[in-house]
């Protein structure tokens, strides 16, 4: 999946940061393995050392696991690499936000730093033994809070410590390759059915009703969202498709494990409507979330996980049912309780971890980098040697990928 939203954000962001959108992503895979080997999943998924806040150091360095050690159904090996999975990709997600501005040395900090103080602890609370989220009742099947809210408030965050992008609500910042946007979904879309139905642990009936789910609430979104556009602008987008698919799938990640069908064609649908106009509040409240990491992303991951308390159904929870079930309110509040939680965690920590190295390093490149482009600026390198669109590559310093070679070393070459 992260190779996927790589090719997503940097298909969605201009020609001159398309390296830098994908490196972003692809450093993360890095940066947050070591951390979860070293220490991180010990913390999440260890014994509660008191108040349901994080885990124990027993497993730091992955000590005491061996290939015979069992977590339920499955290796623990196994499940502590497929958890590791959601927090690179939670990690990655935050990047969207900060699209086109953001020093690549500050984020080789940030990273590694946000996944042990933010994402371990909320890891904790909702899926960790004696976590405080999971000991009220509050259902989140594959990461809605954990991943979307925590990704979303923390995108919201890094927004406003980076500020926005030169040029911000007054020049047309499209996406300059909408097929590469729509390949890095159509990636995102497959890799999500392991993302939630393998949440399983299990090739089971809950596993093929939540690959199922997954599949619907992801059709049902691409098509609200294009309802949304086709009403309102007057044409459907191939880019409002792929945000919609998205939604969609957000939506139901936290609530794949808890509705019906018919339950996930409404998540999917209403995370496509709510969402298509979600990603303009930027504009009205005046931050630049760059790739809408907090309109889809947050806005999706609370839909979903409210839902639950909603359209839950004893068919997929195994007792627990919403209100429009017949199951009362009592769900319903459980999840309301969460979305603020750890939306307001998210939010601040990160902003505290931003502001930190914003003072210690400078997170924003200089607006001469930003103007001419942070790939070449910070990667010596640009995705497209002849330009793209009809625009060339901005000038800068001869690397020596770009240096030209002589002809009878460049004829033996394939074709770059």
């Amino acid at each position: 999946m992260t190779p996927g939203l790589a090719l997503f954000y940097g298909g969605m962001v201009r020609a001159k940061s398309t390296l830098n959108m994908i490196m972003m992503s692809f450093v993360s895979i890095a940066l947050v393995t070591v951390v979860w080997l070293v220490a991180g999943y010990s913390l999440a998924f260890g014994d509660d050392i008191g108040g349901g806040l994080l885990g124990g150091l027993d497993h730091a360095g992955f000590s005491g696991i061996t290939p015979e050690t069992a977590h339920g159904k499955v290796p623990e090996l196994l499940f502590a690499t497929f958890q590791l999975t959601f927090a690179i990709i939670t990690a990655a997600l935050i990047s969207g936000a900060v699209a086109d501005r953001a020093k690549f040395s500050a984020w080789l900090v940030f990273v590694p730093v946000w996944t042990l103080l933010v994402y371990v602890p909320i890891a904790h609370w909702v899926w960790g033994p004696g976590g405080w989220i999971a000991e009220l009742g509050t259902l989140d099947y594959a990461g809605g809070l954990v991943v979307e809210i925590a990704s979303g408030a923390s995108a919201l965050a890094m927004a406003l410590v980076l500020g926005p992008r030169i040029g911000f609500k007054k020049e047309a910042m499209r996406p300059h390759n909408l097929p590469m946007v729509l390949l890095g979904v159509g990636l995102l879309w497959f890799g999500w059915f392991g993302f939630n139905a393998g949440s399983a642990l299990s090739a089971d009936g809950i596993a093929a009703g939540v690959f199922l789910n997954t599949l619907v609430a992801g059709c049902t979104g691409l098509l609200g969202w294009l309802f949304v556009e086709q009403r309102r602008d007057g044409h459907p987008t191939t880019f409002g498709a792929a945000s919609g698919v998205v939604a969609g799938l957000v939506a139901i990640t936290p609530s794949c494990g808890s509705v019906n069908v018919l339950g996930a064609l409404a998540v999917g649908l209403a995370a496509g409507v709510v969402c298509s106009y979600a990603v303009g509040w930027k504009f009205r409240l005046g931050y630049d979330d760059s790739l809408d990491v907090v309109g889809v992303h947050g806005v999706g991951g609370i839909i979903g996980t409210l839902l639950i308390g909603l359209l839950a159904s004893r068919m997929m929870t195994g007792g627990k049912e919403g209100l429009l079930l017949g199951g009362g309110a009592s769900q319903l509040g459980k999840q309301a309780i969460a979305v603020p939680a750890v939306a307001a965690f998210a939010f601040t920590a990160t902003y505290v971890i931003a502001k930190v190295i914003d003072k210690a390093m400078g997170f924003r490149v200089s607006e001469e980098d930003e103007t001419s482009g942070v790939d070449l600026a910070l990667h010596a390198e640009t995705a497209y040697e002849h330009g793209v669109l009809g625009h060339a590559t901005p000038l800068g310093p001869v690397s020596e990928l770009s240096r030209p070679r002589p002809a009878r070393l460049a004829a033996r070459e394939p074709n770059r």
